[in-house]
């Protein structure tokens, strides 16, 4: 282990400021948005400011056979940013710098930029940036790479390995490589940077990427409709996907809307089975989408159907399905998840995480992606209620339980972490698992990067 006046070599060799070795900093780097209890404390903090600073820090944990936590914006919900005791979290938080090229369609970008920012940037441009996780207001760009980040527009637009072009990735033994390029065709040797997007820092820390950036789309139409019960809704929803690639296919849950109407006093009907909204940014096509969807959605059930074309109407249509997660922020402590079974097996989902809550007292919503058979359990719990917390996690354990007996998968767009290592192991053949270990000892022999995460 590194004596003091080792970490005091480093920290002459780093930007001014970036080594953090404060107690009271320290504890706030401990946890993600996955609220680990067993988080551990790190033994230092590194803002890096560059690559080069990233270099130092590798280079120093390999001589010294220190574990280093890559770190973004904090928001993972599965633990891939948990401190573990001793080690150093290596925050790319102050790498925010983005420049957007309107003649090649590209964004360079460094990995601290939150994912608005990047979006931002592009829409100045005339752009558009597509993926769109949920969190994208407050996570980092460096995080959705790390992770392949989604979002509800990947039914249309595909997600972020789709508009990575090339990166800057620092190895574990401290070397740059510049991966890929900002070409959109370009088949010179393996496809490497594809190998480090969703690998969750265990393989390399990124610190820049090359983005590909496309056309802004006209403003969308969107549809709401109710159905009674939840099967109907997915019948619907696989229908107007067979039909169509809208831009936006989500589904609401009985207890999302119950929770979203009590946060936000829409007169939302409470009694509904399902809520379905659906979007078109097809332009002049939009309004036909939209009456053939509105059709699909009758002809399956729904008890009522409204459509606008008007922008803000249309924000305030989909703003139910992004008020989950406030409010039940609002109330205390919230587990994220993400879970997909196949469409036809929704409906036994949300019937049996209806039956979770009710038997653990717990409260569990949902909402999914439903062109992506993608679902987000999301659990809530008061603050500083121990027991509560105890009951949420198991909750989340029986309901990954139940995905599994419907023949689906527990890890699809937050990444793997910490918290779903066990899941994976038990998912994936052996083969395919020595497979990842292969690469991961080329890559990092000594496990210094982000260990217990990712791979089994």
């Amino acid at each position: 282990m590194a004596e003091h006046r080792d970490w005091e070599s480093l920290e002459q060799r780093l930007s001014a400021g970036a080594l953090v070795t404060d107690p009271d900093l320290l504890m706030s780097y401990r946890q993600d948005w996955s609220f680990d209890p067993l988080a551990g404390t790190p033994r230092a903090v590194v803002r890096a400011q560059s690559t080069g600073d990233v270099q130092e820090v590798l280079r120093f944990a390999a001589e010294h056979g220190i574990v280093v936590i890559p770190r973004g914006a904090g928001t993972s919900v599965v633990g891939g940013s948990t401190a573990l005791d001793g080690a150093i979290t290596l925050s790319l938080e102050k790498m925010t710098a983005i420049h957007v090229d309107p003649t090649t369609r590209t964004a360079t970008v460094e990995p601290g930029a939150l994912t608005v920012e990047v979006k931002t940037a592009a829409a100045a441009a005339g752009l558009f940036y597509p993926p769109d996780p949920s969190s994208f207001e407050i996570c980092s760009i460096g995080g959705n790479a790390a992770t392949n980040a989604g979002g509800p527009c990947c039914i249309k637009y595909g997600v972020t390995a789709d508009y990575i072009l090339g990166m800057t990735v620092v190895l574990a033994d401290g070397s740059v490589v510049e991966l890929g390029s900002d070409r959109t065709k370009d088949t010179v040797g393996l496809a490497l940077a594809k190998l480090f997007v969703g690998s969750e820092g265990t393989l390399g820390v990124i610190t820049e990427l090359t983005l590909r950036l496309i056309p802004a789309p006209p403003p969308p139409h969107t549809l709401a409709a109710y159905f009674p019960q939840m099967a109907q809704a997915t019948d619907a929803a696989a229908a107007i996907s067979a039909a169509m690639r809208p831009s936006e296919l989500e589904i609401m849950d009985n207890a999302a809307i119950g929770v979203a109407e009590e946060f936000l006093h829409m007169d939302l009907d409470v009694t509904a089975g399902a809520l379905l909204i659906a979007r078109s940014d097809a332009g002049a096509a939009a309004a036909a989408e939209m009456e053939l969807i509105g059709r699909l959605c009758q002809q399956h059930g729904a008890t009522e159907v409204f459509v606008t074309e008007d922008a803000e109407e249309g924000e305030m249509f989909i703003r139910p399905r992004y008020a989950v997660y406030e409010a039940l922020e609002a109330k205390g402590v919230i587990i994220g998840d993400d879970v997909a079974v196949p469409l036809a097996r929704l409906a036994e989902l949300t019937e049996g995480m209806a039956r979770i809550a009710q038997r653990s007292g717990v409260t569990v919503v949902s909402y999914t992606h439903a062109a992506d058979e993608l679902t987000h359990p999301v659990l809530g719990f008061p603050f500083g209620d121990d027991a509560a917390a105890g009951a949420a996690f198991a909750a989340r354990d029986a309901i990954h339980q139940l995905v599994t007996e419907l023949g689906g998968t527990v890890t699809t767009e937050y990444g793997v972490g910490r918290h779903k290592t066990a899941q994976l192991a038990g998912a994936l053949p052996a083969a395919l698992i020595e497979l990842n270990r292969k690469i991961k000892n080329s890559l990092d022999p000594r496990n210094i990067l982000n260990p217990g995460v990712l791979i089994p």
